[in-house]
């Protein structure tokens, strides 16, 4: 069956999906039952997943011919992110296998679903093994055929093509390193799409169920997080371990200590970094077993690669006995990294679909070819006919690159800003065949619809213009719901090319067969090589395209640095701890002497030499000495009352390198709160002042208090948008101006024009405006309506609100260290989890349950899913048929991660009941008289 036939046989109502997928009914390759034989140990993850019959179909047969008798499932997505076996039915399907051989498992119904591959195996497994490799070893005459590559996953064997396939060769030897058995840590990297992740799986299950540790696994963005979140739970609920959520405002410091389960946290850099420090203080940190980094580059990134590294670094220094495995497709400098992490390296070339690099000049298109001397190699002129109007409209001939491959494959436009990407989108469809219309039409009509009810009956004009064609902007103008409805879209084939911003790059995984970088440019800045890197990666879909390609197009001007894009080394990896006027050395500072990691200038400098600015010390530090820089660091702290201790000029003081520092209440504080050191005095000074009139007959008092300082420099008020709304709040509200400094006389002035004389301060003023448009979303809880008020995008502002929960839950923890500020605290935890999710509050318990997004939540509750509870037990079959446009995967996923909540709570409930029965160890005995 071809994918044209396979759309066809879709049923009308239903979002096409067309991945091929083997169904168990109609596979011709037989799997022998489960052995009855008992073994005294359990057998290992990696045997369940690579373990196969003895009789071994060669990889031939699933070639085209026996491709033609499969089902084609129309429940699941086309691009699947095969790089976890979390989407790999193959693995599930084993472990029931496994049922039969092993002892130890025990019977604890979960749900009552029958799935095509079991996505909920009824029985929860006890894992009693201790080496999960053992059977790797043994394993080079065995293959396994994954759903959508038609490879073989083990070394010496041959696919349909006749070509040797080594997709888990290098998975395999990665495992079976000797430093990985020795669990010595480690860095791998691979290009994108090699599947990275999979060897990580692996590695946690095995220390989540033969280790019995907890596991920690940082990834860079919440989306990405809640990803994770989906796809794990099952295997949590099927284990018997928790998957906790740590991004935005969620995730509990310190988290609930279990006796019974482990746990797996998965985090984003700054929640991680906030877990580290709570696991420290409450001297649990060895409970850690490992910790897996993705995209280990993100450590030369900024600020949040300071946080990053000051995560690392604690844990390196205090707990030696956890593992950190590192992956990333962008590495150069990996000695310095390895000596930093004290690790081994691993790296491959591996790529499942092979990538061709093009750079369009004039209507010339090159190929990147490294071995020519100027580093390309004349390919093609482009053919396509260009009338002068379009010429004109069209000078870089983006319509002619994009129709050589879509509607039949698809295509990623990469913008150099938001902008742009709209007026791609616009010209592209103005000039496209209107036969792109008709096809899968009734799709396109549901995806309007769909985004109209998310927008309360309101559409992007240009997502109205452009979906009919398959076309579709993506970027962070759009709100979540919109993000993921376009992305299930792009994935299921309905759209076929999406113009996006470079952080489509390194979030969601949608892949293209082409992909085309508008410009080399992002905003103003020319690409770095990680970035380009990153981009191009996403070209080739692995299971649907046997190559994928990336076309450059450039100008005369930028040749020279388009040749150096394509033909430097990757950037290196630097410590961001002297960044931003060395904020990141000051945070790690306070929270060394806070946790009591290290508290004289002596143990500061001892761990200042183990972080990634140790390894660097002499390309950063510029020739100045770490006891300098760590005296010039502690200076402002002390002034700013967050440290105290005695410190002199003096850098050969004997006793001052023994003299203990500490944190005040202030510094203690700041650093829970994990609030940013620009504006903790700022912070306290704004809480003090608002308990003398803090006004409580609305929130609007309160909202001004966690509106995040950092967010104020992207906004300029508009001073008759401004004026307007304050003649539409009622007295109450009113007051709130006069109370934070931002007097209606001054409005007024400046919304007519007038020169204003009188001094207002400015931040307070802009500040107070972004606070107007949080109120405004908490009460009419509208983006769209919202956004039109203040002339917005309603991604910034669903930005602004996500932003405003989580320094709402700083603020929060900030005041529980704080007694002065005790009656702030119940306040700020109705106001926390009110920002989370800003919906009706029937809808809240739905929305807790990771990646389920308002518009989902809305469909769910009329479906008469009206709790977690409800959720939990709902039967993904029937989701599927019940709510518009879920798919297979989907709906497990919801289900999942509803029961991984369920269970989660209860259990916490659970942990408190034990805690409050459990007889003190310190019971004074009592004497009885006789």
């Amino acid at each position: 069956m071809n994918l044209d036939q396979a759309n066809e046989s879709q049923d009308s109502n239903q979002w096409v999906s067309i991945r091929k997928r083997v169904r168990e009914k109609n596979i011709s390759v037989k799997t022998p039952p489960p052995s009855k034989k008992k073994y005294n140990n359990c057998v290992s993850v990696p045997e369940m997943i690579m373990k196969q019959e003895e009789e071994v179909h060669p990889a031939a047969s699933l070639t085209q011919d026996y491709m033609e008798q499969v089902d084609c499932d129309s429940q699941e997505d086309l691009f699947g992110d095969y790089d976890s076996f979390a989407d790999d039915s193959c693995f599930l399907a084993q472990l029931e296998d496994a049922e039969g051989r092993s002892p130890v498992f025990t019977s604890i119904p979960v749900g009552n679903e029958k799935e095509d591959w079991k996505d909920a195996v009824e029985p929860r497994v006890t894992f009693q093994n201790t080496n999960l490799l053992d059977c790797l070893q043994n394993n080079e005459n065995k293959t396994h055929k994954h759903p959508a590559e038609d490879v073989t996953l083990v070394t010496g064997k041959q696919d349909s093509s006749g070509k040797e396939s080594n997709v888990a060769k290098w998975q395999h030897t990665c495992l079976t390193l000797e430093s990985v058995q020795e669990r010595k840590n480690l860095i791998y990297s691979l290009p994108t799409s090699g599947g990275k992740t999979l060897v990580a799986e692996i590695l946690i299950m095995q220390e989540l169920l033969c280790r019995k540790n907890d596991v920690l696994f940082v990834l860079p963005y919440v989306a990405l997080v809640q990803e994770k979140v989906r796809g794990l739970s099952s295997f949590g609920i099927e284990f018997n371990f928790l998957v906790e959520e740590y991004a935005g405002s969620k995730g509990k410091f310190p988290p609930i200590k279990r006796r019974q389960k482990k746990s797996l946290y998965i985090a984003t850099i700054e929640k991680a970094h906030g877990l580290v420090n709570s696991l420290i203080e409450t001297e649990r940190i060895n409970s850690l077993g490992l910790v897996v980094v993705d995209e280990l580059h993100m450590l030369g990134e900024g600020s949040r690669g300071a946080i990053l590294e000051m995560a690392l670094s604690k844990i390196l220094y205090i707990c030696k006995t956890t593992q950190i495995i590192g992956m990333s497709a962008t590495l150069n400098n990996v000695s310095e990294l390895q000596h930093f992490l004290r690790a081994e390296h691993y790296t491959s070339n591996f790529r499942p679909v092979q990538l061709k690099e093009y750079v369009k000049l004039h209507d010339s298109i090159y190929e990147v070819d490294n071995k020519s001397e100027d580093y390309f190699t004349f390919s093609r002129l482009l053919s396509y006919k260009y009338s002068s109007n379009m010429e004109k409209i069209d000078p870089d001939h983006v319509i002619a690159l994009v129709t050589e491959v879509i509607p039949e494959h698809s295509c990623l436009v990469f913008c150099p800003t938001k902008k742009n990407c709209e007026n791609v989108s616009k010209m592209l469809c103005k000039y496209l065949s209107k036969s792109f219309i008709t096809l899968k039409e009734k799709e396109k009509c549901a995806l309007i619809k769909e985004l109209k009810s998310i927008g309360n009956g309101i559409i992007c004009p240009i997502l109205r213009q452009t979906v009919p064609y398959g076309l579709a902007y993506h970027h962070s103008g759009l709100t979540n719901d919109e993000r993921k409805l376009i992305e299930e879209a792009y994935s299921a084939g309905i759209l076929c090319l999406l113009t996006c911003t470079s952080t489509l790059a390194a979030g969601v995984n949608l892949p293209a067969r082409r992909v085309i970088l508008r410009s080399p440019y992002v905003a103003r800045d020319f690409l770095k090589r990680s970035q380009y890197k990153q981009m191009i990666g996403r070209a080739g879909r692995a299971g649907i395209d046997t190559e994928g390609e990336s076309i450059l197009i450039t100008q005369e001007q930028d040749k020279k640095l388009v040749t150096d894009l394509v033909s430097r080394p990757l950037e290196c990896c630097y410590s961001n701890l002297m960044h931003d006027n060395e904020k990141g050395i000051k945070d790690l500072l306070l929270s060394l002497i806070g946790l009591k990691v290290a508290q004289t200038l002596d143990k500061i400098v001892e761990f200042m030499a183990s972080t990634l600015l140790g390894v660097q010390q002499q390309q950063l530090l510029k020739g100045k000495s770490f006891l300098v820089v760590i005296k010039e660091a502690l200076e402002p702290l002390m002034k700013k009352d967050l440290i105290e201790g005695k410190m002199s000029s003096s850098s050969s003081d004997e006793e001052e390198m023994h003299h203990k520092l500490q944190v005040t209440k202030l510094g203690h504080a700041t650093f829970k709160g994990s609030i940013d050191l620009a504006y903790c005095d700022t912070l306290n000074m704004d809480l003090k002042k608002s308990l003398e009139g803090l006004v409580l007959g609305n929130y609007l008092h309160l909202i001004y208090l966690v509106t995040p300082y950092d967010m104020v420099s992207q906004c300029t008020p508009d001073w008759m948008v401004y004026f307007r709304q304050f003649h539409h709040l009622d007295v109450v509200e009113q007051k709130v101006f006069a109370i934070v400094g931002v007097p209606e006389s001054f409005l007024t002035k400046k919304a007519s024009g007038q020169a204003v004389r009188k001094t207002v301060d400015g931040f307070v003023v802009a500040r107070f405006y972004l606070s107007l448009v949080l109120y405004s979303l908490f009460k009419e809880m509208n983006t769209w309506a919202v956004a039109q008020k203040f002339n917005m995008s309603r991604g910034f502002m669903q930005n602004l609100l996500n932003a405003a929960a989580a320094f709402s839950s700083s603020v929060l923890h900030f005041c529980e260290e704080l007694e002065e500020f005790w009656a702030y605290q119940a306040l700020f935890q109705d106001l926390t989890h009110k920002l989370s999710y800003c919906v009706k509050p029937e809808l809240v318990s739905l929305m807790e349950v990771s990646g389920v997004l308002e518009a989902r939540a809305r469909q769910l509750y009329k479906a008469g899913y009206k709790s977690l509870s409800y959720l939990a037990n709902a039967s993904p079959e029937v989701l599927v048929k019940t709510i518009e446009h879920m798919s297979r995967r989907q709906a497990k996923q919801i289900v999942s991660s509803a029961k991984m909540l369920l269970n989660e709570k209860a259990e916490a409930l659970q942990e408190e009941v034990e805690e409050l029965l459990r007889l003190p160890i310190d019971l004074p005995l009592q004497s009885v008289s006789t």
